[in-house]
């Protein structure tokens, strides 16, 4: 039985020390990403800062990752990028979930997590009329 998701929410990503983080789910959008700044590849490490100054949670650290690997990511406006991709892991309604993120500068953007079709596919039905569920779930339970 898949679980509804709303067509917000807020998740955990513990293995990146990241609590409560607006993600958007988004139908239209293959893979998922998250919102970082400050890539650099080198000697065979990636390094990153997750979210922005400006955001509650940004602590300035960098994340550094031995494993990641790169793919082809059509935005919306038709454009191709090449972008990181990772693998971390995902917590929704109490449940960790093995998740593959890009790695983009969502700056502009009001979320900083785009969860995608990936993602979504098997585990999710999406129901735009409805909100944080997962969150909500979250702090019934606390």
């Amino acid at each position: 039985m898949k679980q509804t998701i709303g067509r917000i929410d807020k998740a955990d990503f513990p293995l990146l020390e990241l609590l409560q983080i607006a993600v958007k789910i988004d139908t239209g959008a293959y893979t998922s990403s998250i919102h970082c700044k400050n890539v650099i590849e080198e000697k065979g490490v990636l390094k990153c800062n997750f979210l922005d100054e400006e955001h509650p949670d940004y602590d300035g650290k960098e994340i550094i990752f031995k494993n990641y690997q790169t793919t082809r990511v059509k935005s919306s406006n038709g454009i191709v990028q090449t972008r990181y991709k990772i693998k971390t892991t995902i917590i929704l309604f109490n449940l960790n979930h093995d998740i593959y993120l890009t790695l983009s500068d969502r700056e502009e953007m009001k979320f900083p997590v785009l969860l995608g079709r990936t993602f979504l596919n098997k585990r999710f039905v999406v129901d735009t009329s409805l909100t944080n569920l997962s969150f909500k779930q979250q702090q019934n339970e606390h």
